[in-house]
């Protein structure tokens, strides 16, 4: 019972003439960092990292990660305790292999992975002794999704493919060494389906016109509705599994509360009991015995991540674990016994560590640093703000200042710097504390970074979740505004050298930024933003079905006069007039969820008005940039881009557009390098 992100877009009047990103770079040499710091490879900061997603396997023999073969992440693994043992067990060769985990018989590895960015996700198995690789769902146009294993249905896996209707995916119990299927459930209109530890299924969801939920419960072969859970608990609320007997199934559930708890629901009658709360913020993350399925600990994040052992006999874990792992702590992986676990222990300012906790010795014990070339390097750290909105809404923020501009350490430069707003994408996520490859490369070169969780992010509570309904392009932009104008009054940023950034429902909110608040940007960034949110609802993927009601209610109607009228108000589309500050586009041509058409909407009227805009296509990717050549190519333009516009420090574009699909469809003129890359 998961909610799926979206992305959005905004409106704004006025017209003047528009500034080049191609002019001289304003001299910013008094007004930014005294002392710099060293400049950092752009390849270093944003390329393939060296080790990423440690994992023990459930028998606690082998350890797998991702990491680049020929430049391709591909999946290792090695011998507990002898990492440096490792052998590949893939060899990918196009985008790479961006999520893996293990069957519980140590056999196998699972991975997804899509055609350029499509998001049809096939589920491939890796036998680890004899190397053969096979698609689970080898069917056309199939998006397959992950459903459960267990421990008790050796070589089983639960799958739902949606090859038969594509808005709705069907459960099978399949082979993993045959890949041979079985059909439990046909899914007749559910936005999903849930099984119980027998494999057996049991649960069901589907939403209402409202844009909640009806939770199913499975008796005789038929499906009896439980209970309800209201469009205002939808974001907050999801199944995560059911307990030892299968009598009942643990939910993270803000129903009749603000935050969300941990709560243990009878299968039968659906009478809850509260298991764990926090008045800060949502549980976040829950840790269950994967052979017992008591619960062990949960996590909570407001500003950092907390963990809270719920069972007494993990206490004196949690503790041993806080006192020896320096940063922010994630539990990736655990054996089936428990006894050991893989643990993500991340800094804003220092590559993450991948590390194995031992039960029996309580002792931690590191496993790689996902970044080797980042150590001893200068990265900036972020610092947390609670930054408060026009209407009194507290919003956890956090700000990264570039290394050498604070000498005091206080979270505030010298004197103010240039900086960039980088807006999340979702809108129905959140900015964290974790290090981010992002933040370093723009600190590095200059900037103060200014992370904002708006109105609508999630993990603050239902109330701030619900705030930003109807408010794409209101509200939860007055909440950017808001904290722009909060950095110039701290003397962090200077007023006239501020861009906006962001992916997704960032890319709208710069689109926004650019047209509805044309004068407080100087220049903005947009990825695989939406710029017509009546074209975006129109165009979603079918397997979106399930959830359209939801959308609906939190966006606005595109059915009703009422709703266009918002949708058309709130698009950056139908104010483009306004532009009259850089903009830098990026697009994948094949993403399901923003179409190109998105981007090619704006552009072309942006073109017929003479309004200049660059705009990068790239006809190998999807909703955002997964392949390292192209992530390269893209940051190098964006780099120029930046620099031209706020004075930013730039590393030249050089070769990295080599390998790379990049096509500048609009402005190459507008960006310094960018012709001449294209040339060489």
């Amino acid at each position: 019972m998961r909610g799926i992100g979206v992305f959005a877009l905004l409106a704004a009047t006025v017209v003047l003439g528009v500034t080049s990103c191609g002019s001289t770079p304003p001299d910013v040499s008094e007004r930014s960092a005294p002392t710099q710091a060293e400049l950092i490879d752009r390849e270093v900061l944003l390329g393939n990292p060296t080790r990423f997603q440690g994992r023990v396997s459930p028998d606690g023999s082998m350890m797998s990660f991702r990491a680049p073969l020929d430049g391709v992440m591909n999946l290792w693994v090695a011998p507990a305790g002898e990492i440096d043992a490792a052998r590949p067990v893939t060899r990918n060769k196009g985008r790479g292999i961006p999520v893996h985990f293990w069957t519980l018989d140590s056999k196998h590895l699972l991975y997804i992975e899509d055609r350029n960015g499509d998001e049809n996700f096939h589920i491939y198995r890796v036998n680890l002794e004899s190397g053969e690789v096979k698609d689970l769902s080898p069917y056309s146009e199939v998006k397959a999704q992950f459903i459960a294993q267990n421990e008790q249905h050796p070589g089983k896996a639960v799958i739902g493919m949606n090859d038969r209707d594509p808005r709705w995916h069907d459960a099978y119990l399949v082979d993993l060494d045959s890949g041979e299927r079985e059909l439990l459930a046909t899914n007749a209109g559910f936005a999903s389906l849930h099984v119980d530890n027998d494999l057996a299924m049991r649960l069901a969801t589907k939403q209402t016109e409202a844009g909640g939920l009806t939770v199913y419960t499975r008796e005789n072969d038929s499906w009896r509705p439980l209970f309800e859970v209201p469009a205002e608990d939808y974001l907050s609320t999801r199944i995560l599994g059911f307990n030892a007997d299968n009598s009942a199934f643990y939910m993270v559930d803000s129903r009749g509360r603000d935050t969300a708890a941990l709560t243990l629901i009878d299968a039968v009658s659906g009478e809850s009991r509260e298991l764990a709360i926090s008045p800060e913020a949502d549980i976040s993350e829950v840790l269950l015995h994967p052979r017992t399925h008591e619960v062990i600990a949960v996590a909570i994040n407001r500003h950092r991540r907390q963990w809270q052992a719920l069972d007494d006999r993990y206490a004196a874990d949690f503790e041993r674990i806080r006192e020896q792992a320096r940063g922010d702590v994630q539990i990736m992986s655990t054996t089936l016994d428990g006894e050991q676990w893989t643990l993500f222990v991340g800094n804003s300012d220092a590559s993450p560590v991948y590390s194995v906790y031992n039960r029996g010795t309580r002792e931690l014990t590191e496993l790689f640093v996902t970044n080797t070339r980042l150590e001893g390097l200068p990265l900036a750290a972020k610092h947390d703000e609670t930054i408060q909105a026009r209407d009194g809404l507290e919003l956890v923020s956090y700000l990264s200042l570039p290394v050498g501009s604070d000498p005091d350490g206080d979270g505030r430069p010298r004197r103010p710097v240039p900086m960039v707003l980088l807006v999340h994408g979702g809108p129905w996520a959140r900015d964290t504390a974790d290090y981010s490859e992002q933040v370093q490369w723009l600190a590095n070169r200059g900037y103060a970074v200014l992370q904002v969780n708006f109105r609508g992010s999630t993990g603050f509570g239902k109330a701030f979740i619900n705030a930003g309904n109807h408010e794409w392009g209101g509200k939860m932009h007055d909440d950017l505004i808001d904290a722009v104008n909060w950095a110039v009054e701290h003397r962090v940023a200077q007023p006239e050298r501020i861009g906006i950034m962001g992916t997704s429902y960032g890319g709208y909110a710069t689109l926004v930024g650019l047209t509805f608040t044309p004068d407080t940007f100087a220049c903005g960034v947009d990825v695989v933003g939406p710029s017509n949110l009546n074209t975006l609802l129109a165009s979603i993927p079918p397997y979106w079905e399930g959830i359209l009601r939801t959308l609906v209610a939190a966006i606005g109607d595109p059915d009703s006069e009422e709703g266009r009228s918002l949708l058309t108000a709130r698009s950056p589309l139908n104010r483009v007039d306004a532009i009259r500050r850089p903009l830098l586009m990026g697009q994948g041509a094949n993403d399901p969820r923003v179409k190109q058409a998105e981007s090619d909407q704006i552009v072309d009227a942006m073109g017929a008005r003479d309004i200049p805009v660059t705009y990068a296509l790239f006809p190998d990717e999807g909703h955002g940039f997964l392949k390292p050549e192209n992530r390269l190519a893209f940051y190098a333009v964006a780099e120029s881009f930046l620099g031209a516009c706020l004075g930013g420090r730039v590393q030249p574009i050089g070769d990295d557009f080599q390998n790379s699909s990049i096509r500048i469809v609009a402005g190459a003129g507008q960006v310094p390098g960018v012709e001449e890359a294209l040339v060489d």
